[in-house]
């Protein structure tokens, strides 16, 4: 037992001899659960992003630092998302940063790679305006196609006891 922070040595470490495939006991993910930490994941990122772009039109930035803030954004409010769940569940705070790193860090940085790429690839998305249909269209379909991209990727994670499956271990 860990007792400076309450847990013992076997929490923090996956038992490879329950399923003898070396997964930790979690097997193969189904695309449900994937669905449902992607969608997760979506929408911790979906709110820094739109959130980034706001400050950035607001304050009369230009594309790449209002991306650069959009991306940061997205980050922080990915994790903290998270963060609040674990908190919750009583977990202490930097083991909950350590949890939150583990589970999302992937996630969004495969996320933000296909929404950010789709905007800058899109003729005229990276200069539409807040107030214009392209704008939200736009960032629409590189979200949905982030979904499509990384629902695989959260599966393939949770499916060896990585990304969220390290999240559930505190619920």
């Amino acid at each position: 037992m860990d007792h400076a922070h309450g847990h013992s040595h076997e929490e923090h470490q996956p038992d490879h001899r329950r399923d003898g495939h070396g997964h930790g006991g979690h097997g193969g993910a189904s695309w449900a659960t994937a669905a449902r930490a992607t969608l997760h994941c979506l929408t911790g990122c979906a709110v820094g992003e739109v959130l980034g772009m706001v400050i950035g039109t607001a304050l009369g930035w230009g594309n790449v630092p209002t991306t650069v803030l959009a991306i940061a954004l997205a980050f922080l409010s990915g994790y903290a998302l998270t963060l609040r769940g674990i908190l919750a569940a009583g977990v202490g705070l930097r083991t909950a940063v350590r949890v939150a790193l583990a589970a999302d860090t992937l996630s969004i940085a495969v996320m933000e790679l296909i929404d950010n790429g789709v905007i800058a690839l899109w003729p005229g998305a990276m200069d539409a305006h807040l107030s214009e249909a392209l704008f939200w269209i736009a960032l629409a379909i590189s979200l949905a196609l982030a979904f499509v991209v990384t629902t695989p990727v959260n599966k393939w994670m949770i499916g060896r006891g990585k990304g969220h499956a390290v999240v559930h271990r505190y619920h």
